[in-house]
C-alpha cells in the first residue's frame, strides 16, 4: 500500500498548468460538513470503492468529471487547489497524467492503487503472452506487454483485495470510526465475492473462450474467468490498428466462429463497426468501467458485462 503524507504547496497550485472539465464535487459539498473525512478519488472504480467503505462519514468528490475518460482528461486548478484540504486522495498512478501531476505537485496525502498492478500485473501479461505466442504480428501490433494492463477493477476480486486497502486508510486517518469502516468493507467485499461467483457460474460453460475487443482493457478479466483476449489495438484506447492486425483479427474470427466484436462506449467504434460487417459478426458495448453514467454502478455495469460476454460467447 503507497501512502504519500501530506505537504502543503502554495504558489505551486496556482501555476499548475491544468485547465478543462471541473469535477462533481456536489455531492461531497453536501456532506462535508457532517463527514469526518474529506477524500479525493481520480476515477470511478476508486470512488464506488471510497463511497461504500466511507458511507456517511466520507465526503468523496470526483477529480475528473463524469463521463470523462481519464487517460487524457485534465482538471481545473480549483479542482487541484481543493486537495491541498482533503485528507487522502485515492488514485492510480501512471492512469491519469493530470491526477499524477496534481498529487505531485499539491503533496496530498495519496493512497496508490499501482501495487495491485504491480502485484498482478506481470501475471496477467504472462496469461495474454501465451494468448498470443503464435501470433506473428504481437511485437508489430500492440501485443508487447512493456507497459502493464492497469485495469485491475475488472477482477471483482482485486477490487475486494482494494477495498481492503481503503479501509485501513480510512481507519488511520478516523480511527473513531474505524469500526465502521471495516462493516461497511466487509458488506462491499462480500458483494465483490457474489458477483466474482456470478461470472464464474455464468461463464463456466461456453461455447467459446476467445473475446474480440477494440483495446485490451481486459486482461485481468480474462484471466479471472479463463477468457482468451484479442484486441484490434493494445492498451492505448485511441491507437488505430494497423491494417495487418484488422486482417488477422478478420481471419480469427472466421476461424473460431465468434460471432461479436466488443467496442466500448466512450471510445469510437467505427472501426470495430466497419470489421464486424466485414466478418459478418455483431458488435456489442463491453464497459471498461473508468467513467459511468449517473444512475449506474460499478454491480450494475459489471452484471451488464456478463450478459454481454454470455451472449457473446453462446454461454449456456
Amino acid at each position: 500500500m503507497n501512502v504519500t503524507r501530506p505537504l502543503i504547496v502554495g504558489g505551486a497550485v496556482g501555476s499548475l498548468l491544468l485547465a478543462g472539465c471541473s469535477a462533481d464535487t456536489s455531492s461531497a459539498d453536501a456532506d462535508a460538513s457532517e463527514a469526518s473525512l474529506s477524500v479525493g478519488a481520480s476515477f470511478y472504480p476508486l470512488q464506488y470503492v471510497a463511497e461504500a467503505v466511507g458511507g456517511d462519514d466520507v465526503a468523496v468528490t470526483s477529480l475528473i468529471a463524469a463521463g470523462v475518460e481519464p487517460h487524457d482528461a485534465e482538471m481545473s486548478p480549483a479542482t487541484v487547489r481543493s486537495m491541498q484540504d482533503m485528507d487522502t486522495v485515492l488514485f492510480l498512478s501512471d492512469f491519469s497524467a493530470a491526477v499524477d501531476d496534481a498529487v505531485d505537485t499539491t503533496g496530498a496525502r495519496s493512497l496508490d492503487a499501482h501495487h495491485i498492478v504491480d502485484e498482478h500485473g506481470e501475471e496477467e501479461a504472462e496469461h495474454e503472452d501465451e494468448t498470443h505466442e503464435d501470433d506473428e504480428y504481437a511485437s508489430e501490433d500492440g501485443h508487447d506487454h512493456g507497459t502493464l494492463d492497469p485495469h485491475f477493477w475488472l477482477d471483482p476480486t482485486l477490487l475486494a483485495e482494494y477495498a481492503e486497502d481503503v479501509v485501513a486508510e480510512f481507519s488511520e486517518l478516523d480511527p473513531d470510526n474505524a469500526a465502521s469502516y471495516e462493516e461497511r468493507g466487509n458488506a462491499l467485499i462480500a458483494d465483490l465475492d457474489a458477483l466474482d461467483q456470478s461470472f464464474t457460474d455464468g461463464l463456466a460453460t461456453c461455447e467459446r473462450r476467445e473475446i474480440f475487443v477494440s483495446h485490451e482493457a481486459y486482461g485481468y478479466l480474462g484471466l479471472r474467468y479463463d477468457l482468451a483476449q484479442e484486441g484490434m489495438s493494445g492498451l492505448d484506447p485511441e491507437a488505430e490498428p494497423s491494417p495487418a492486425r484488422i486482417r488477422e483479427i478478420r481471419d480469427l474470427i472466421e476461424d473460431s466462429g465468434a460471432t461479436t466484436i466488443y467496442t466500448e462506449s466512450k471510445v469510437s467504434a467505427a472501426v470495430a463497426e466497419s470489421l464486424a460487417d466485414d466478418a459478418g459478426v455483431t458488435t456489442a458495448v463491453l464497459d471498461p468501467l473508468e467513467t459511468i453514467a449517473d444512475g449506474d454502478d460499478y454491480i450494475a455495469v459489471m452484471t451488464r458485462n456478463l450478459e454481454e460476454l454470455r451472449t457473446g460467447l453462446d454461454c449456456s
